[in-house]
């Protein structure tokens, strides 16, 4: 369990700290030299780490680094002097960051007559009264002879032991707060891990640098180990690294949780004694172990009035780190007082329609605990699914975890893609009205191809999302497919006897070079048919779905194209992508004919074009067997 100080400075803090553990944390010649707590210390005991934080005005900041990794709060306050202003701004802050559980250190008891620590146990009971800490135990103690220190001690190891450890689920986080040199280790850094595990050889990054770095060995609560875990203070040997290249606030994560941003929603709450939070006010953001500007822009009000809690977007002036859940203060502009504080809930917020109802309702869903409520609800909001890697990303869920959410909501899943259950099969009637419709504007055709019936269903719904909703719908027979065309089972469109016929006649012309047929001039020549009447015909029969247009009166059999299509497909499959050489290789013929193919599967978006090559959008069943 991490203990953390707080209170004013001169309340002896530092020295309760060394009463409990023996370790001073004061280790800065400028500490020792004034007397005074600078920056963040730490000690351990075989079932405590405690962070010792400084009690000035002016290094709340550095106070901020390390309160924000804290399980318990030990607050700090002299017999002499009682509740003083440090006092009231730290217990301010342990419950803006959600710490609801803590004691009294009330110390200095041997300097004072019997009745000052009577009075002074009467204000912090009064300090403490419409606060999480009311009702607080409160520990009279004197640092210097020992007195009631064990009485402490034992109440914090007895608070350890049936302390719950934090779930180490979800990828590795650790706010790192220090860093140094040590001589055989390299590059150290210190901080709290906020979430997952980490071991010996783990591959990590520094963010928001990016900076790859490699665990060379670590300390658990300061005790060697091969792995440590979230709610453990954790020192780590990187290599990969230069002292110079780590500072405060940076996040050390496992790779996939990098992704450095400007901007996050959350849900904020102004102190009662603070003036009414305005929208775009400027900020210090405290997050983590950083210290940043930022505006506040409030999501559907103007201000917030003291003690009022609403929504907001942070903007930050760099880049940082965030996921939902985590807390964060804010101090006014000029980092002299705390004004609210706040969590977390979406760390890639919608750039519009951040204050409608809908992204509001949200919001709220986000602020519940319970991961499947925000899931739930933008299932039912987004009819073209919920992108779950994002969704996973920004609450640092783990792939069982994921699962298990999805599978007690009933989600129908497409591969990282999630759709409500109604919402699934509301996409199929809309799939099959869609093509009743276009049956009814254009009877004389066969049906509709596989990407415009798509972007007739929904323009947005993925590719790979509507495969499977096609899918189902061929295989329950509610869909047919004629070559590449798609039909109610019902629709059905007939060649005049006189096409047919002369497409019979034709067709070998075609099929005799399948990857490279004659165009409609050398048709024409070969038969001595009219141009005219051959490009009439072709264009008939385009639109009956048995050929195809690849190039300009140039056309291939609805086969062929098929053939074609596999073949693009296996080319990507084995290198990545198609281009125009390797295909003709495969197929035959000139670089030209491949380049014109290519071209065609671009358009009827089967493949996309990136540079000179083209990467696979569809799949060769849109073309039929």
């Amino acid at each position: 369990m991490i203990v953390g100080t707080a209170g004013h400075i001169d309340h002896g803090k530092t020295t309760l700290v060394k009463a409990l553990t023996g370790v001073d944390c004061d280790r800065l010649k400028e500490e020792k030299a004034r007397g005074i707590t600078v920056d963040l210390g730490y000690a351990y005991t075989p079932t405590l780490g405690f962070i010792d934080v400084p009690g000035h005005e002016k290094l709340v900041h550095n106070m901020l680094a390390g309160a924000t990794g804290i399980d318990f709060a030990l607050l700090v306050i002299a017999a002499d002097d009682g509740p003083m202003p440090q006092t009231r701004e730290h217990l301010e802050i342990v419950e803006l960051l959600g710490i609801r559980r803590g004691a009294v250190a009330l110390t200095k008891i041997d300097t004072v007559a019997a009745d000052r620590v009577e009075a002074a146990k009467s204000e912090i009971e009064a300090l403490l009264a419409d606060t999480a800490f009311a009702g607080a135990l409160v520990f009279p103690v004197a640092a210097v002879s020992g007195a009631g220190i064990g009485e402490l001690r034992e109440h914090l190891e007895a608070v350890a032991a049936g302390h719950a450890r934090r779930e180490a689920g979800g990828g590795f986080r650790l706010a790192v707060d220090r860093c140094f040199t040590l001589t055989g280790a390299g590059t150290v850094v210190t901080g709290t891990a906020f979430a997952g595990c980490v071991r010996v050889g783990d591959q990590l990054l520094l963010s928001p640098s990016g900076k790859p770095v490699r665990v060379r060995s670590l300390r658990a609560q300061d005790a060697p180990a091969e792995s440590g875990q979230a709610g453990q203070r954790i020192a780590l040997a990187l290599a990969g690294v230069e002292k110079g290249e780590v500072e405060r606030g940076q996040w050390l994560l496992a790779p996939p949780l990098h992704r450095p941003l400007r901007r996050f929603d959350a849900k904020l709450r102004v102190l009662a004694g603070q003036p009414a939070l305005k929208h775009w006010t400027q900020v210090h953001l405290h997050l983590g172990a950083i210290d940043v500007p930022a505006r506040v822009a409030l999501l559907g009000a103007e201000e917030i009035p003291p003690g009022g809690e609403h929504w907001a977007q942070l903007h930050v002036d760099r880049d940082i780190g965030t996921l939902a859940g985590d807390r964060f203060i804010l101090r006014d502009a000029a980092a002299r007082h705390t004004i609210a504080g706040g969590c977390v809930l979406d760390s890639a917020p919608p750039t519009r329609r951040k204050s409608s109802p809908e992204r509001l309702a949200m919001l709220a869903a986000l602020a519940d605990p319970d991961p499947a409520v925000a899931l739930a609800l933008a299932a039912q909001q987004q009819p073209a699914g919920v992108d779950l890697a994002a969704y996973a990303l920004n609450r640092n869920l783990d792939a069982p975890t994921l699962a298990e959410i999805c599978q007690r909501l009933g989600l129908r899943t497409v591969g990282d893609i999630a759709f409500a259950a109604a919402g699934w099969q509301g996409l199929g009637e809309r799939l099959l009205a869609a093509l009743a419709a276009e049956h009814e504007r254009a009877p004389d055709l066969t049906g509709v191809e596989r990407d415009r019936l798509r972007r007739l269903t929904l323009p947005t719904l993925a590719r790979p999302a509507f495969d499977a909703l096609l899918g189902e719908r061929l295989a329950s027979g509610e869909v047919a497919q004629s070559n590449a065309w798609l039909h109610l089972p019902g629709h059905r469109v007939e060649l005049a006897a006189a096409d047919r016929d002369l497409w019979q006649t034709l067709l070998p012309l075609l099929a005799a070079e399948p990857y490279n047929p004659p165009r409609v001039r050398d048709v024409a020549k070969a038969t001595g048919i009219a141009e005219d009447t051959v490009r009439a015909l072709f264009k008939r029969i385009a639109r009956h779905g048995e050929a195809w247009p690849v190039a300009h009166d140039h056309y291939f059999t609805a086969a062929a194209v098929a053939d074609l299509a596999h073949h693009v497909a296996m080319l990507n499959e084995r290198d990545g992508c198609a281009r125009a050489a390797p295909l003709r290789d495969v197929i035959g013929g000139g670089r030209k004919v491949a380049i014109h193919i290519l071209e065609f599967f671009d358009r009827i978006g089967y493949t996309r074009r990136v540079r000179d090559t083209h990467v696979l959008r569809g799949v060769p069943e849109q073309f039929g067997s």
